[in-house]
C-alpha cells in the first residue's frame, strides 16, 4: 500500500498563470535532465507513471503538479543543464522559477543528482536559487546502483563536503529501492511539519 494514499495528478503549467491557487504548502523537485528524477518520484510516491520518464534528456518541459493529501503538493521542474530544449520553452524556465519561488506557498526542495556525476556548479546554482534553509532542502544521489559499494561510498563522502550547510543528503536507487525509506520519511517529516514552514525571505 502507497504511503501516500492520496496522491493524485493534479496539471501541468506552462506558464505561472496556470500554477495552481497559491495556498497550501509546496515542495519541488528539481534535477539536471536524465538523472532520475521522474524515476525517483514515481518510486517515493509508489505511483508508476505518475511522473513520466523518458530516455531523452530535456524530454519533460512543463511545471507537472501533483497532490500528496489536501493543499500539499509537489511540482516536478524541467531538467537542466540539456542544451538541446527548444530556446522558447527553456527561456519561460526563469520566469516560470521565479514565479515558483515567489509563491507563498513554496516551502521545500528536493533535488536529485545522479550519483556518478555527484553535486556541480548547476545544482548548487538551483539550491542557491531556491533559497529555501537547509533543513527544507534534501538531495537523493540517484542511480547509485550503478556504482560498486566503495564508490557509493566515496559519492556520498564528496556531497556531503559540497552541500555542507546547504542541504542533507542521501544514496537512492529506484531501481533496487536503496535510501526509498529515507526518502520517504523526509517527505513524511515535511509533510507534518508543514504548518511550521515559512517562506524564506
Amino acid at each position: 500500500m502507497s504511503q501516500f494514499p492520496g496522491v493524485q495528478f493534479l496539471t501541468s503549467a506552462a506558464a505561472p498563470a496556470q500554477f495552481p491557487p497559491d495556498r497550501g504548502w509546496e515542495i519541488a523537485v528539481a534535477g539536471r535532465s536524465n538523472c532520475g528524477k521522474s524515476s525517483a518520484i514515481n518510486a517515493l510516491l509508489g505511483r508508476h507513471g505518475l511522473a513520466r520518464t523518458s530516455r531523452t534528456p530535456g524530454r519533460p518541459q512543463l511545471y507537472n503538479y501533483c497532490e500528496l493529501a489536501p493543499n500539499k503538493r509537489m511540482v516536478d521542474r524541467p531538467g537542466y543543464g540539456h542544451a538541446s530544449v527548444p530556446g522558447a520553452i527553456r527561456a519561460t524556465w526563469g520566469p516560470m522559477g521565479d514565479a515558483l519561488r515567489r509563491r507563498e506557498s513554496f516551502a521545500a526542495v528536493l533535488l536529485v543528482v545522479d550519483s556518478r556525476r555527484g553535486v556541480g556548479d548547476l545544482d548548487l546554482g538551483l539550491l542557491e536559487w531556491a533559497g529555501r534553509p537547509p533543513g527544507r532542502t534534501h538531495v537523493l544521489l540517484s542511480k547509485a546502483d550503478k556504482l560498486p559499494s566503495g564508490q557509493q561510498i566515496t559519492a556520498l563522502r564528496e556531497a556531503r563536503a559540497a552541500l555542507e550547510g546547504v542541504a542533507s543528503v542521501q544514496l537512492f536507487s529506484a531501481h533496487k529501492g536503496t535510501g526509498l525509506d529515507d526518502g520517504r520519511a523526509v517527505l513524511r517529516r515535511w509533510m507534518l511539519e508543514s504548518k511550521e514552514i515559512t517562506p524564506a525571505d
